[in-house]
């Protein structure tokens, strides 16, 4: 089968383009899609027109696409990102990441799909990203992703509460171990205190026996009188 092509397919055909297509390509994908139309008088006078609105069309979008080309060949974009040992990033960097960080930082949209990355970044470090705006316009932009240092700084703080905590933990430890030692050394006064009663106690009851013993001398010493006396 041959179509005249109405749209670009990429891989397939331009705008204005006749080419021979499998049957069941033509008729199950671009005629349904109006992407193109059968190759014949009829067809050729009907998109005529149409193919001189789409050349239009593309030259004006090939002159603004080469601009935008200009402007970002060579232009240096920096990320940040955090990351861990050996500058390995935690997250990874995509296109849509670099789609983002033109847009914000060099005021210029480009579609992330036109972003030619092989696979996410995941390390820091300078790149050379290739940016295809048409089939045949690209732009080569320098890529630097940096280790973002604000982001870094929850990371210190944790240490830093780990440290607090370890150091409050350790200052606990000491005064339960303070309160242990002064309940000891309580015990320890109130057991004196006691030993030293029970001395005075004792003390007291040899002091009476001290004063019976005298008493009982007394009694003795008067009875001896007292039979010195009947003696007589």
């Amino acid at each position: 089968m041959k179509v005249i092509f109405l749209e670009d397919v990429p891989n397939v055909a331009r705008a204005g383009e006749a080419r021979e297509v499998a049957d069941g390509y033509g008729r199950n994908y671009l005629l349904p899609r109006k992407l193109a139309v059968l190759a014949n008088s009829r067809a050729s006078a009907v998109v005529e027109a149409q193919l001189k609105k789409i050349v239009l069309k593309r030259a004006q979008t090939e002159a603004e696409m080469a601009e935008l080309a200009g402007k970002l060949d060579g232009l240096e974009v920096t990320l940040k990102a955090r990351a861990g040992a050996k500058d390995k990033l935690y997250g990874s960097i995509t296109s849509a990441d670099i789609a983002d960080g033109l847009n914000s930082r060099a005021g210029m949209v480009v579609d992330k799909r036109k972003i030619e990355l092989e696979e996410p970044i995941r390390q820091l470090g300078s790149y050379e990203v290739t940016v295809r705006l048409t089939h045949d316009i690209t732009a080569v932009i320098r890529l630097a992703v940096v280790a973002d240092k604000v982001a870094e700084e929850p990371e210190e703080k944790t240490e830093e509460k780990k440290e607090k905590k370890a150091r409050a933990k350790k200052k606990d430890k000491e005064k339960a171990e303070a309160k242990v030692q002064e309940a000891k050394v309580e015990e320890a006064g109130g057991k004196v205190e006691e030993a030293g009663e029970k001395v005075e106690e004792a003390g007291e009851k040899v002091e009476e026996a001290g004063e019976k013993i005298e008493e009982a001398g007394e009694k003795v010493e008067e009875a001896g009188e007292k039979e010195a006396e009947s003696g007589e």
